[in-house]
């Protein structure tokens, strides 16, 4: 039979009948079924006796021509794809059943509170046919050549959702998805809605829209559809999807499909418009994915080579692979943004720190004060003075919905990125090239630090200070040639610093004058010194210094061998400032032997030296009644110096940390028999960073007889480099 006298039938069929031709249809009844029990809605039981009409011309064929006489005279009814002319209108909260005479196209349902138009279920997208996007699945990031999505990974909760799925196209009925936000919920439902029948038709109503109407709508079709109700929450209440609603479209096999994150669901159930939720049937999908789906990300990444993919597999933790690629996207976009002076600058750049040193190869938790000195290297970050280091952590650190921060803490007082900004995910970001300051600190880091591997971190820097070089850079010309000085390529360091000087790099001039020194190349190593010197280069300047005092000294002897009092004066002094008293002391003599009357005030030092000060005052008295004014202040009858004097000399700075004075002011003391007094300030040098203050602890444990505790001093003494201490633990070891 046609779908138009199939419809007529059933139609009749789900009416009641009486008269003669009540008593002929009631015969037909009970030929399909004696034990019959149809819905009481017209809508519902039109479609249960269409399915028993069928069942009955299977059965016997010959039904038909029989069925056929008793249609005759009933009137038309609406069949999809036959429309007439004919039209009603339907308005206000209730009606009866309604007959449409020809086809039912967009219906539009006005209650209140509701109001909305449901189009043409012709125009539905069929199931394979959906856009994900369209229907609520979060973007990630977009790669050249794929897809907008990464390919679908199948999750272990599938199995499960396919056969709930599978019994109700059979029967109609409510599947809902299950899960925490995040988790891949609406991907998971849509891909397996496409794992089914083809054909089917998939309806997504927006939240809030009136659903009441949709029985009436879709009662004359013979086609199969599916309600998609995304975050299903805002799908019930007055007009929404509740029991009878649900029972309605069960009756006309309509499958509807949901999510719902579970503190909603546990929410919704204890409302009364949470009804329906206890006829659903539930399907729960995990946050973090098994070993066994990883390994399938793992093979579709080599499947297809999607980078997305990639990330997921390298570095999503226990938050989701499904929250690794939706949420990226949106905490990257936020931090962008915070880079203006007016909201997180600062925070900005210590995520940003911590994002290029992992890019570099220090993907492990990083020091903070490592990130602080990076972060103040972006010229291109303003404002990061009205931001303290505290409320920029703060902010980078507060987890974004609930799950992933920006920069996630570490072991103590160390820091990493959040996994979507850098490592393997960087194929899928556009990020920009890491600063050449970045990279000096990363292998400054990787230098003194085993835990990275500086030859492979040394490699990468390589390639990207090549790059920026091709492009113009010329401080990349200066960082190539130090990279190889660290990697003891001397002539491909020298090399590059030749070229960064030809390109106006100061730096890289007093780096090849060092060089050039080094190798005894001193008078060509000068212009290249005195350059970077000229430029601020204070190593530069004072190798420089060191080059010309050799000069100096050389031109010096040359000048005292000639019989010039003044050069032996000056040679004298200066090797007297390299510790030579021997040296100088014999200087001074051919100046003194030839009357030169300058030089008595170094005379009176040397001899002050030698432990002669009774020599040294005649010196001294000599020197000042020449016209040597800084000689006479050492014999200003007022000047006399005592332990309290001394102390106070020291003090001041030994408070505040500043050179050897803290150890110093502890020998002093301990030289006038005040050992006690001595120890805070050796252990105050200490801890400020002088061996000596270490050395002078184990020499007075020494002393009281405690070899245990001076061994563990001068141990701590040898390991910042006290040559005293380390001859100590040699006897000792001995």
């Amino acid at each position: 039979m046609d779908e138009e006298l199939m419809a007529r039938a059933a139609m009749h069929l789900a009416r009641t009948t009486t008269g003669a031709a009540g008593a002929r249809w009631g015969k037909f009844r009970h030929r399909m079924a004696s034990d019959f029990d149809p819905p009481q809605d017209l809508i519902s039981a039109r479609h249960w006796w269409e399915d028993r009409l069928r069942e009955l011309l299977e059965r016997d064929p010959d039904a038909g021509e029989e069925l056929r006489r008793l249609v005759d005279g009933v009137p038309p009814v609406a069949v999809a794809g036959r429309a007439t002319a004919a039209h009603n209108t339907v308005s206000g909260r209730a009606h009866g059943p309604v007959v449409q005479a020809g086809a039912i196209g967009a219906v539009t349902f006005q209650t209140p509170g509701f109001s909305g138009t449901v189009p043409d279920p012709q125009s539905w997208p069929t199931a394979g046919d959906v856009d994900s996007i369209a229907f609520g699945v979060r973007p990630t990031h977009r790669v050249p050549g794929h897809p907008p999505l990464p390919p679908y990974v199948l999750r272990d909760c599938d199995h499960d959702l396919d056969a709930a799925l599978g019994q109700a196209r059979e029967r109609g009925g409510l599947v809902l998805l299950l899960g925490e936000p995040f988790t891949g919920k609406t991907r998971t439902a849509l891909a397996a809605m496409a794992r089914g029948p083809a054909g089917r038709r998939v309806f997504a109503p927006a939240g809030g829209t009136d659903l009441r109407g949709l029985p009436t709508l879709l009662s004359a079709r013979p086609e199969r559809y599916v309600i998609w109700l995304d975050d299903l929450d805002e799908h019930l209440g007055d007009g929404g999807l509740e029991p009878r609603l649900l029972a309605q479209l069960v009756a006309l096999r309509v499958v509807v499909v949901a999510t719902m994150r579970e503190d909603s669901y546990d929410a919704c159930r204890a409302r009364p418009g949470g009804r329906v939720l206890d006829v659903a049937h539930l399907v729960e999908l995990a946050r973090e994915w098994s070993p066994a789906e990883r390994e399938r990300v793992a093979q579709e990444a080599a499947r297809t080579g999607d980078p997305r993919l990639i990330g997921v597999v390298s570095t999503s933790g226990p938050e989701g692979a499904a929250a690794f690629l939706a949420l990226g996207p949106l905490l990257r976009d936020e931090w962008w943004r915070a880079r203006r002076a007016d909201r997180h600058p600062r925070g900005h750049a210590l995520v940003r720190a911590a994002r290029d040193l992992a890019r570099c190869g220090l993907t492990g938790p990083l020091p903070m004060d490592l990130l602080r000195k990076v972060q103040e290297g972006y010229a291109d970050v303003t404002g990061m003075e009205r931001e303290s280091v505290d409320d920029a952590l703060a902010w980078a650190t507060e987890p974004r919905q609930g799950l992933l921060p920006l920069l996630a803490r570490g072991i103590g007082d160390t820091w990493l990125a959040a996994p979507f900004h850098v490592a393997k995910a960087s194929p899928v970001l556009e990020l920009a090239d890491v600063p050449g300051s970045v990279w000096r600190c990363a292998l400054e880091a990787a230098r003194t630090d085993a835990a990275y591997d500086y030859a492979e971190i040394a490699a990468k820097a390589r390639i990207a200070f090549q790059h920026a070089a091709d492009t113009g850079d010329t401080a990349a010309l200066h960082n190539l040639g130090v990279l190889a000085e660290s990697l003891d390529e001397g002539e491909e360091a020298e090399r590059w610093f030749r070229r960064a000087v030809e390109a106006g790099e100061p730096r890289s001039a007093g780096r090849l004058g060092r060089m050039l020194a080094g190798r005894g190349e001193g008078k060509e190593a000068e212009p290249f010194l005195e350059a970077a010197a000229e430029a601020g280069d204070v190593e530069a300047a004072t190798h420089l210094g060191k080059l010309l005092q050799e000069r100096a000294k050389r031109w010096f002897t040359e000048g005292r061998k000639g019989g010039s009092a003044e050069a032996a004066h000056l040679l004298g002094d200066l090797l007297l400032a390299r510790g030579d008293l021997d040296g100088a002391f014999g200087s001074y003599l051919n100046a003194a032997a030839a009357r030169y009357e300058p030089v008595a005030r170094s005379m009176a030092v040397a001899h002050l030296l030698y432990g002669e000060p009774k020599v040294a005052a005649v010196w001294m008295r000599r020197a000042a009644d020449s016209g040597d004014g800084e000689a006479a202040e050492f014999l200003d009858d007022d000047f006399s110096e005592t332990l309290e004097q001394a102390v106070g000399f020291f003090q001041d700075d030994a408070r505040e940390g500043r050179g050897f004075d803290a150890a110093n002011l502890g020998v002093l003391l301990e030289r006038h028999d005040r050992p006690d007094e001595a120890r805070p300030w050796y252990l105050k040098g200490y801890e400020q960073g002088d061996a000596y203050g270490a050395f002078r602890l184990a020499e007075l444990h020494k002393k009281d007889g405690d070899e245990a505790e001076a061994r563990s001093w001068y141990r701590k003494a040898a390991a910042m480099g006290h040559p005293g201490a380390k001859r100590a633990l040699g006897e000792s070891d001995a």
